[in-house]
């Protein structure tokens, strides 16, 4: 199940100090959206990235940050 692929993400990659890194692939199936609207958002500055030669990575904690931010509560 989900939980599988997540512990099994987990043991492949050590954090490094602390932090979780997602490649863009990672992100835009996490997320259910294309790569390219993940492109866009990092062309409109929406979206915090690292680019190392041709590869981007995002960093959890500012995906997770980014999501609570922009988190709408149910009006009950």
């Amino acid at each position: 199940g989900l939980g599988d692929v997540y512990k099994r993400q987990r043991d492949n990659r050590p954090p490094f100090n602390g932090e979780r890194f997602l490649t863009d692939r990672e992100l835009s199936g996490m997320l259910k959206i294309s790569r390219r609207c993940l492109q866009d958002y990092r062309d409109q500055g929406r979206i915090p990235y690292i680019q190392l030669g041709g590869k981007i990575l995002y960093r959890q904690s500012d995906i997770e940050k980014l999501l609570e931010e922009n988190y709408h509560a149910a009006l009950v």
